[in-house]
């Protein structure tokens, strides 16, 4: 376990160089920063690596759970170091926040002026999102559904019903999810460029659009490049970032296979794409093109759990800001770059309420849970229902927490909801898209941190190292 954290962390040190270069290359002094930074880490991680790689590599189960939480507390800490020693004059809490919210794609952020800010910072932070979101996809679809966290051995790649030759092996599966995933973001990257962007912000746009993290080089997120082209490239790139890899990558094999979570994923970006436009009507706006664009970009944003914003759509009206906060907890499909509670959970949950429905009226009904053509045991059930718990307790209970901290009643539920969901802004005028969290006490930041961690690892992964039995 050692050795694989020890050769992720100089992974991470030699990813430093490219900001190093960035700031080197505008004459901006931070690339000393990022140069001692890459070689002090790249050192010690070699250094650790070279020591233990005889050991054995395969990790039981039960060093799954530690190594999983322990692997992101790392590359948090690594990736606060440059930010910690740069220029910007960050305190060490606002040096974790700002890349805990980069590695688990939350896209919250402590920093303003962002358009004036040294490339190599912002080369970073879009650098983190987008070894983030690749770490998310492999973790969803490889190391979640053996942990059998919240539902997710649903989507087991070697059951024994399921066994498929060609993803044999999680590290050749994980291969082929980093290259669908580097493809995707220079089809981003490429789009961006050619509609307009500079070369520096489509690239950084790139990575954190294919990642729904939603950091960007401005202050006014995707509102500062927004022609109704970008928002709508921007649009179905967030939209292929929430769609489950293992089905992009089967599509690019000419394999097109029925995905149940998908077709919700779809209908709720209608339905409040429509119930936004609606209340907008009624309010006197124009159903114009141009709105309509608007609409689906922040709508998609937000349920993909990106966080970009076109403007501050907390003006759109009250109707429209409970469709926001909503689709602040829904997310995107198992198996995305998206955080959030997750589509396919909703179609299981939906079951479940049904049928107990039914029995009250049809006590010895017997009946059976799907998803798709696949029969439901009970424990897949009982794992989402226990997740589901979880993660309304958590939210409900940080919410609380940072009223008694002082925060005002929409700051403290969002706060905690974005958080835990990974979106990035909030409601209101502190954290909302228009805000940032700069303000919030040091104990809050701290508090947020742990809920993104908690919402990205899926919750029960890191509360199951809370039980005194799994140390006996």
């Amino acid at each position: 376990m050692l050795q694989t954290i020890a050769l992720i962390a100089a992974l991470l040190g030699g990813l430093m160089l490219f900001p190093a270069v960035a700031d080197f290359l505008a004459g901006n002094p931070d690339w000393q920063v990022f140069a001692v930074s890459a070689a002090a880490i790249l050192f010690t991680g070699g250094l650790v690596y070279s020591a233990m790689r005889k050991l054995k590599t395969e990790l039981e189960l039960r060093q799954i759970f530690i190594f999983v939480p322990l692997i992101w507390f790392m590359a948090c800490v690594i990736g606060a170091i440059p930010l910690f020693l740069s220029g910007l004059d960050l305190s060490l809490t606002d040096a974790f926040f700002e890349s805990a919210s980069g590695f688990t794609t939350t896209g919250s952020t402590v920093l303003t002026g962002l358009d004036h800010l040294p490339p190599g910072i912002l080369l970073w932070r879009s650098m983190v999102q987008w070894i983030g979101g690749l770490g998310v996809v492999v973790m969803g679809l490889v190391l979640l559904p053996s942990m059998r966290s919240g539902g997710q051995q649903l989507f087991l790649l070697e059951s024994s019903d399921r066994s498929e030759k060609p993803f044999a092996h999680a590290r050749l599966f994980a291969e082929r999810i980093a290259m669908v995933y580097l493809l995707l973001t220079l089809a981003c990257a490429i789009s961006y460029w050619m509609l307009g962007m500079s070369l520096f912000d489509a690239f950084n746009h790139a990575m954190t659009t294919v990642s729904t993290g939603g950091y960007s080089t401005s202050d006014g997120s995707m509102g500062s490049f927004g022609t109704t082209a970008i928002l709508l490239t921007a649009t179905v790139f967030m939209f292929l970032g929430g769609l489950p890899f293992i089905f992009l990558i089967r599509l690019a094999a000419g394999r097109f296979e029925k995905e149940v979570q998908i077709g919700y994923f779809i209908a709720m970006i209608a339905g409040a794409a429509l119930a936004v436009l609606v209340t907008l009507i009624l309010a006197g706006e124009p159903a114009s093109g141009k709105q309509i664009v608007h609409v689906l970009f922040n709508v998609v944003s937000i349920i993909t759990t990106t966080g970009y914003a076109s403007e501050d759509y907390l003006t759109w009206g009250p109707a429209a800001i409970a469709v926001f906060f909503f689709l602040t907890f829904v997310g995107g499909c198992s198996g995305s770059t998206s955080g959030g509670y997750k589509q396919f959970r909703f179609v299981i949950v939906r079951q479940v309420i049904a049928d107990s429905l039914a029995k009250t009226f049809r006590p010895h009904q017997v009946s059976r849970l799907k998803y798709g053509d696949r029969i439901l045991d009970s424990e897949v059930v009982t794992s989402v229902m226990i997740f589901s718990f979880l993660y309304g307790g958590t939210f409900i209970i940080f919410a609380i927490i940072y009223g008694v901290l002082g925060l005002d009643f929409e700051t403290a539920i969002s706060g905690s909801a974005t958080a835990i969901a990974n979106v990035g802004p909030g409601i209101g005028s502190i954290i909302g898209p228009a805000g940032n969290f700069s303000t919030l006490s040091d104990p809050i930041k701290w508090m947020l941190c742990f809920e993104m961690i908690v919402g990205r690892l899926e919750i029960m992964s890191v509360y199951v190292l809370l039980l005194p039995g799994f140390w006996r």
